[in-house]
């Protein structure tokens, strides 16, 4: 290597570097200025650096792997219909288009063009969730997309710095929460403004003109360093399939995994056909999820961007319900497309040796509360919607126990009680460990827990429901037993579905308890001083949950 080649990667290196701090920069500038709780609380986003291309150099370490793979195919499809020279500063795109997106309408993908002078130098992404887009509103059970909400396709959000007046008054007037909805999209304008002015500081210390010499290197790099991991695997084809609740009937997840010299493909041919119901899947969130499985346990230290994405290809066969075409109803994409690593996770077991984690609960639980006036006859109180995510158990891991309430693979924070109940006439009555719903195994998997959710005053409330893993719970590995399945019902025994929205009575609460993740190995191996320990852990995860449980009855629920 000669001494100026060196020097060029290390100054490659230092502007690398760099390159992550300015995006994480712009992700921390979307989580503080949301207006919905998903992003402020949960991290339901996603933020990236483009080249002029289109290809994502680095994405902010804050975010969620559905939003950011598919955002990376999504800038993409801006610069199909908007090419870059016709775009000028000021500029700023979107859609929440969900095939030209992140799956669905919940999903807003705000693209700015950074200029260095007059000349175009790089694009900045981001991607947050919005609670509410009109329609039938976040849930599954739309028939087709026309019903879940409002569709925007890509467009001018800001065009020559002057706000898209017309756009903002059309969401406004269709959304039931239009201040959210306003004040998360200028949000999503203001973190990649955040972006670009530190990338254009960047430039100028680095003595750069633009980013494109500098892209190709990283982009290159990555996908070399990609197929090197690749290649120390045995090359073949690995099968996998997976059986889920689905909305109404169960739905089979097929999975093929063929290692090769150029990389590895994904085929998910034999899956379910799409579903009358809305938890479709576009192709992009099928990717973006299945792909992330891959580098969950191949390359995970290596960058995630288009060079190591490129050598990942999934495809999934038209008609199937991994790749829906419009117009299928996909608001509730998330309750299959995040089950899509732990079904690429199985098929890598044997060539990895059986180093990957046993399934866990996967899907997030993510219920929508809705009341008040006009959402419930009889309802007196104000209106609301509020979205919140909790987390089932994630799948014993080689060597490890599983983790606990962990929402693996999308990787969001679980919505505090404190935000719920002050963003909502609501009332948290219980959140606790679920003890002993992990499945036994040499390393169990982990637990979830179980919340009562009640209004404030008493009166009756919608949920919209996007549970699954009710009927199909995680499966162990290896020995390993299956975790506990989730349940929903209400506070006097009665059983709620898993999907769709159901109403509440007045005085009554929803109980929700999530599912364990699967056991990995012979739970005869297990150390007897675990076991031990379990039973300790399950004392305590009860007598907290108890005493949490007695504390909240005392208090007048107004004082809350």
């Amino acid at each position: 290597m000669t001494e100026s080649t060196a020097l060029k990667q290390i100054h490659t290196q230092i502007l690398w570097t760099r390159l992550l701090a300015v995006v994480e920069e712009q992700a921390q500038t979307l989580v503080r200025t949301a207006f919905s709780t998903t992003v402020r609380e949960a991290g339901d986003l996603s933020a990236g650096v483009f080249d002029t291309r289109g290809r994502m150099l680095t994405q902010a370490v804050t975010g969620t792997p559905g939003h950011v793979n598919a955002m990376a195919a999504s800038v993409g499809f801006f610069l199909q219909k908007f090419v870059l020279a016709s775009l000028q500063p000021g500029d700023v795109l979107l859609t929440n288009d969900p095939w030209h997106g992140t799956g669905h309408l919940n999903d807003f993908t705000v693209v700015t063009p950074v200029f260095n002078g007059a000349s175009p130098v790089a694009l900045f992404a981001a991607t947050s969730h919005i609670a509410d887009v009109g329609g039938l509103g976040f849930g599954p059970d739309g028939r087709q997309v026309f019903e879940e909400g409002l569709n925007i396709p890509m467009g001018y959000l800001f065009r020559a710095g002057e706000v898209n007046e017309t756009l903002l008054e059309i969401i406004r007037a269709n959304v039931r929460d239009p201040r959210a909805a306003e004040g998360d999209l200028y949000s999503l304008a203001a973190s990649n403004q955040a972006g670009a002015a530190s990338l254009l500081e960047t430039l100028e210390e680095f003595g750069l003109e633009s980013l494109d010499s500098a892209a190709d290197m990283i982009i290159g790099n990555s996908r070399d360093a990609m197929l090197a991991e690749i290649r120390k695997l045995p090359f073949g084809t690995w099968r996998n399939a997976m059986r889920i609740d689905g909305y109404d009937e169960p739905v089979d997840l097929v999975c093929a995994v063929t290692i090769g010299e150029t990389g590895i493909e994904v085929d998910f041919d034999g899956t379910s056909p799409v579903c009358g119901h809305g938890i479709n899947v576009p192709l992009t969130y099928t990717q973006a999820y299945a792909s992330f499985g891959v580098r969950c346990v191949i390359g995970n230290d290596l960058p995630n961007n288009a060079g190591s994405l490129g050598v990942v290809r999934v495809t999934a066969p038209e008609g199937c319900i991994l790749n829906a075409p419009r117009p299928a109803a996909v608001s509730a994409r998330h309750t299959i497309g995040q089950m899509l690593p732990d079904v690429v996770l199985g098929c890598l077991e044997e060539p990895l040796g059986g180093n990957v984690p046993s399934e866990g609960a996967s899907c997030l639980f993510g219920p929508v509360f809705l009341g008040g006036r006009g959402m419930i006859p009889g309802s007196q109180g104000e209106p609301f919607v509020i979205n919140a995510f909790y987390a089932g158990g994630a799948g014993g891991r080689p060597g490890k126990d599983g983790l606990d309430c962990t929402a693996f693979p999308s990787g969001v924070r679980s919505t505090p009680v404190e935000i719920t109940e002050n963003s909502a006439p609501l009332i948290i009555w219980r959140k606790e460990y679920r003890p002993d719903s992990g499945g036994k195994g040499e390393f169990r998997g982990g637990v979830g827990q179980v919340m009562e959710f009640a209004h404030a005053d008493g009166e009756a409330f919608a949920v919209s429901k996007m549970f699954d893993r009710i009927d199909h719970p995680p499966r162990g590995r290896r020995g390993g037993q299956p975790g506990e399945p989730a349940r929903v019902y209400v506070s006097d025994g009665t059983p709620l579905r898993g999907m769709g929205r159901e109403v509440i009575p007045a005085g009554k609460s929803m109980v929700l308890e999530t599912a364990g993740g699967g056991g990995r190995g012979n739970p005869d191996d297990r150390d007897p001083e675990r076991l031990a320990l379990d039973q300790l852990n399950g004392l305590i995860a009860f007598h907290a949950g108890l005493v949490f449980t007695q504390h909240r009855q005392v208090i007048e629920p107004r004082t809350l």
